[in-house]
């Protein structure tokens, strides 16, 4: 797994932190616009990037296999590079035997390119050391229920190594777009302690 070490924020974080207090602190910045900015970067534009590429590995088996093969290479064919996901990242499979999850058990290793900002529960140090010890426990409280005999996988992220989970395809989407797919991936199905749901049929 490499050197786990307690990861340093990259200076641009510090920077970032610094004009935005000094631009509120000079009224040219609202607290709401930072938070507006913030919530996009959440809710959007990260987890959309992961999401693409799931979507794009669930309809494209080539795409799949480059994906699984070299994660680093394949997100960058869609445009999804950057320092906020590590040096290397490692995309693993969900399948019907084996269900995978990540955590990060000495700090808050996170791919942020292809997941946006990290949940606070991520951080916490209850999941931490939960997700290692009991995490059939922990997916229950997740709301995810696996049959006894599927494995679960334990991935922990590093500094050096991100990774990102390639979860299930639902069954009822074959008719589905790839925009309309990766609607429907979220951060914590790419985390692994949610399942990708189908949308309700419509009336």
């Amino acid at each position: 797994m490499g050197s786990h070490h307690s990861e340093p924020e990259p200076w641009v974080v510090h920077r970032v932190r610094a004009l935005e207090s000094l631009l509120i602190e000079k009224g040219l910045l609202s607290t709401e616009v930072v938070d507006k900015v913030v919530q996009t970067y959440e809710k959007d534009v990260g987890p959309m990037n992961g999401a693409r590429a799931v979507a794009r590995a669930w309809t494209d088996p080539a795409y799949k296999q480059r994906l699984l093969a070299d994660g680093t290479a394949a997100l960058a064919e869609l445009g999804i590079s950057g320092r906020g996901g590590g040096d290397k990242m490692v995309v693993i499979e969900n399948t019907p035997a084996v269900h995978n999850m990540v955590v990060c058990t000495l700090c808050s290793c996170y791919p942020w390119i292809v997941l946006g900002l990290p949940p606070v529960w991520y951080k916490a140090p209850a999941y931490r050391s939960r997700a290692v010890l009991e995490p059939r426990v922990v997916l229950g409280e997740f709301g995810v229920e696996l049959s006894s005999d599927t494995e679960i996988r334990i991935w922990d992220s590093s500094a050096e190594i991100r990774y990102m989970v390639l979860p299930r395809r639902p069954e009822g989407t074959e008719g589905l777009s790839e925009p309309e797919l990766a609607a429907l991936v979220t951060r914590d199905a790419m985390i692994g302690v949610a399942l990708v749901q189908a949308p309700a049929p419509t009336r």
